[in-house]
């Protein structure tokens, strides 16, 4: 039978669900030894608060259609320009431009390791 997708393999369907959905600068960061309370970021970009909130239904929609349903715990808002949806073994941030420079999770995460980046 279908099974649920783990880890990388779900965390590479969520780079996949947003570049398709053209968000920019997508990264996975494999934190599987560096944290404790997550394997797996991605972290996107989004031009503006339509296709933030594009992208985060997106990433809703894909989690719903995987056999079984992966539960999205979602924190922030679009107009504050991070979104935080927790995944449990991925968790995605979805921010505008500015607030992507502000946090610089990639340079707080720097000894992560990268495993995709579409630019």
């Amino acid at each position: 039978g279908r099974h649920s997708l783990h880890g990388s393999e779900l965390a590479h369907h969520i780079v996949d669900v947003l570049v398709d959905r053209q968000a920019a600068d997508v990264v996975m960061l494999d934190l599987t030894s560096l944290s404790a309370f997550t394997d797996y970021f991605v972290i996107a970009t989004a031009d503006n608060e339509r296709q933030l909130n594009a992208l985060i239904d997106a990433v809703d929609r894909a989690c719903n259609a995987i056999e079984p349903p992966v539960a999205v715990r979602r924190e922030g808002e679009a107009e504050g320009g991070w979104v935080l949806l927790d995944l449990g073994g991925v968790i995605a941030h979805l921010f505008s431009l500015e607030q992507r420079a502000r946090y610089n999770l990639e340079g707080l995460w720097a000894k992560a390791q990268e495993v995709v980046r579409v630019q």
